[in-house]
């Protein structure tokens, strides 16, 4: 832990005004992304600064090289990995630093680099760090050259000990580099801690705790903090004279009042920005800014979680880090475009399942309105691979939990800690105390770090013998699945607040629908046994009637979840499918059916389900497609809210009105098929509301394009819908075609449809749809005019469509 020397500080005013733009800032926080190269495979002091570089390949970070490898059968990751390889790869960039930044602290920072890195700068070592997900900062001053001379950063990365992990983790420097260039007077890295301690309707006052860097001679400065709202009006305002103390660390405290203060919340979710500046003489040396959302929150043992004083049931999702066909290479676009599709869905959660996430999403959440759960471990020292971190455990776990919160502890969407996942010291022979005393350990330096939430761990099992329940070290009881045991968390510890950390885990494919849709399955039967009797397409019924054998159906679980009001909320295994863990399957399945939205960003059947529970949206969806054989039964299924009834039509032909019974959440009905027009209606005191008609479609004659995202800047990804059509503009709804892209102004990020089991690239400028569609990602050019998409399909009528450049 760093030491620090805590000082009173001289308090000088408070007022208000009109923020206003003055001179340059005296810290620059650069991105340093560009112009890296990578070799793929070990080489012999690459970091050596002499070393001839020009035949690697030229990129830009972030940059994932596992997702640009071939789907492998013999990868060491295992189907859990996704069936990529992980490897072992270099990457160096060439740079010059301005003689003005001499004298000045420069610092590099990466959010992420998966795994086990080495960073050198013009030849020196900065440092290891072996975790995959934790961000870290080195300071580069005193190895610099300046002016025109050259200097060389070379960074190593070894991701070849495998299986590591039990999802795909992607390899590389896969999220953003920053250098950041200050004065030796400086606020640390991560050295800025607000919170709202008191919050009324009135006031609220805000308590800023810095810590600064000084070096020695520098008798005493100027520090002040001023807050400004959405609107860059200045709102508060605090300074103060700051001496330096036996050490070089100092740390000071501003309170700041802001008078009738706007909460954040998950449906509104306003954001301040507090500025800290260091100055000498009235010369800036740096300053800091911060967002940050003033609000208060308890978990309640009986009432659950207030927010502001008001209940809120967590209604969240699990989310890996991957991005589909971008894989794990962080993009902001993208993360945007995940998080609206659940937002319109109704969920208001995420748990960051099961490592520290990239810090874009933790932003995003807070200006989006999402409670996150943040978590830091998926094991201890009880490994669940033969790799994993709990190899670095014993030397590594301290400090990566202390750059974790320290990093994300000002988030206001972030409200509580997970410090561990489904851990093996949850079980123990004999009086094997070792969980608790890890827990413990990992409560008290939380703790240490942020004291304003609360913390958590994310078990398997009730039982009476339970490990770590048993005198829980952690603020509340957390609890994975078994919602049929949720009364005996409440008998058997009924002093902590109670939180379903991961539930669910229903199996399904988009598009594919196994009847009777009556009939559930659990598969396997045990989760140590392969699946039997299973489709041979290696697909799971979108019904909603499959689940894995720990977990449960959607429906299933969001009935019992709603029956209690101090249940705190529910993080759902898993809002998107993922790469890796393909439950129920072996090869050549390679990522996970358990998704609410697949793996391409199309939402599935039971998205609605959610929607029509969880939103004020009106909601009327049937399924499945209507493509059947004539002779066979096919059972219709509707979801809907704002409604009484619904009734459904074949060609014209009444087949009666259902209304949900209790808490059910869907309504169906089971036809003979014949081709034609399936036509529901849902009807409310008499007055119709909604329609929604599904056809049999003929036989696909062209494509559609369609942008699938609302972008927001010029450098983001544009996601791109293909639809397979019939003469009437009908999707097909098993149309496969091999579709080929050809773009101007713009390269292709990715190419994805969907499917759990193809072996295609996500690479490349051909993709064949799946279930009638396939999605394509553009990354726009640095100079384009515009960019210009074409999908070329055999026997079809091709489509192109534009997209003008907002440069």
């Amino acid at each position: 832990m760093r030491k620090t020397s805590l000082f009173l500080v001289v308090l000088f005013n408070t007022c208000l005004g009109t923020f206003a733009f003055g001179q340059q800032p005296a810290r620059t926080h650069t991105s340093f992304n560009n112009a890296w190269r990578f070799h793929l495979g070990d080489v012999p002091n690459a970091q050596e600064v002499n070393m001839n570089d020009r035949g690697w390949r030229k990129l830009d970070l972030p940059h994932d090289w596992s997702i640009e490898l071939p789907f492998d059968k013999d990868s060491p990751t295992g189907t859990g990995g996704g069936a990529l390889r992980g490897g072992l790869g270099w990457y160096r960039k060439i740079f010059t630093m301005p003689t003005s930044a001499r004298g000045k602290r420069v610092a590099i920072t990466f959010d992420g680099i998966y795994c086990n890195s080495e960073v050198w700068i013009n030849g020196r070592s900065l440092g290891k760090r072996p975790n995959g997900y934790i961000s870290f900062q080195y300071e580069l001053s005193e190895f610099l050259n300046y002016g025109n001379a050259i200097n060389t950063i070379a960074v190593r990365v070894d991701n070849s000990q495998q299986p590591n992990s039990r999802w795909y983790s992607g390899s590389g420097i896969y999220r953003n580099v920053w250098l950041t260039v200050s004065d030796k007077t400086h606020i640390t890295y991560n050295g800025v801690f607000i919170t709202t301690p008191v919050v009324t309707d009135e006031s609220a006052i805000v308590d800023a705790r810095i810590i600064v860097q000084i070096p020695r001679g520098l008798k005493e400065m100027s520090a002040n903090t001023t807050i400004y709202d959405a609107q860059g009006i200045k709102v508060a305002y605090q300074s103060s004279i700051v001496r330096p103390g036996p050490d070089e660390h100092t740390t000071f405290t501003h309170l700041l009042q802001v008078r009738k203060p706007r909460r954040w919340s998950n449906e509104l979710p306003y954001l301040y920005r507090a500025v800290t500046r260091l100055s000498v003489n009235g010369k800036v040396l740096d300053e800091v800014s911060t967002g940050i959302g003033i609000r208060s929150f308890t978990f309640d043992i009986d009432k659950g979680f207030l927010l502001n004083g008001k209940k809120v049931k967590i209604r969240g999702v699990c989310m890996h880090h991957d991005l589909g066909c971008l894989g794990t290479a962080v993009d902001k676009s993208a993360l945007r475009r995940q998080l609206q599709l659940l937002r319109e869905m109704g969920c208001n959660g995420i748990r960051t399942s099961h490592n520290p996430p990239a810090p874009e999403l933790l932003d995003l959440c807070d200006e989006m309105g999402f409670i996150v759960m943040n978590e830091a471990f998926d094991m201890w020292k009880k490994g669940k691979t033969k790799y994993d971190y709990s190899l670095d455990w014993d030397k590594w776990h301290k400090k990566d939990l202390v750059d974790f919160v320290e990093r994300d502890r000002n988030h206001p969407s972030v409200f509580m800690w997970s410090v561990g996942n489904e851990v093996g010291e949850q079980w123990g022979e004999g009086n094997d105390s070792s969980g608790k005393k890890i827990l413990r350990e990992l409560v008290s330096i939380v703790k240490s770090t942020d004291p304003t939430r609360p913390t958590v761990t994310a078990n398997n099992e009730v039982n009476p013998w339970s490990r770590l329940l048993n005198g829980n070290p952690a603020d509340m009881i957390g609890y994975n699945y078994n919602h049929n045991s949720w009364d005996s968390v409440f008998y058997r510890w009924p002093r902590q607040p109670f939180i379903v950390t991961e539930s669910v885990s229903s199996l399904t494919t988009r598009g594919h629908y196994d009847m009777p849709s009556d009939s559930i399955r659990r598969w396997p039967t045990r989760w140590d046994v392969p699946v039997q009797n299973a489709n041979h397409d290696l697909t799971c019924s979108a019904y909603d009637n499959c689940s894995a054998p720990w977990g449960s159906t959607h429906e299933e679980t969001l009935r019992e979840f709603e029956k209690y009001d101090h249940i705190s909320g529910m993080y759902i295994w898993t809002g998107f499918d993922y790469i890796g863990e393909p439950t129920p399957y072996p090869w050549p399945a390679r990522s996970s059916y358990f998704g609410i939205i697949d793996l391409a960003g199309f939402p599935k059947d039971v998205y609605h389900m959610y929607q029509s529970a969880w939103t004020q949206k009106p909601v009327l969806h049937m399924f499945p497609h209507w493509n059947w054989k004539r002779g066979d039964e096919v059972d219709v299924w509707v979801y809907y809210n704002q409604a009484d009834e619904v009734e459904l039509f074949l060609n014209g032909k009444s087949y009666g009105r259902k209304r949900k019974s209790g808490d059910e959440l869907h309504v169906m009905w089971r036809l003979p098929f014949e081709p034609g027009e399936l036509k529901a209606v849902s009807w409310e005191k008499g007055v119709e509301r909604l329609t929604r008609v599904t056809r049999t479609t003929s036989a696909p004659v062209k494509i559609i394009l369609k942008q699938d995202n609302f972008t927001t800047g010029p450098d983001d990804l544009i996601f791109v819908r293909v639809s397979i059509v019939d003469n009437k503009g009908d999707v097909v709804p098993n149309a496969d075609n091999l579709i080929q892209f050809d773009v101007e102004g713009a390269t292709i990020a990715g190419v994805d449809n969907g499917s759990q089991s193809s072996l295609e690239s996500f690479k490349g400028n051909k993709r064949k749809a799946y279930n009638g569609l396939s999605l394509v990602v553009l990354r726009p050019g640095k100079t384009s005019t515009g960019i210009k998409l074409k999908a070329i399909s055999e026997g079809l009528s091709s489509s192109e469509i534009f997209f003008p450049t907002k440069r």
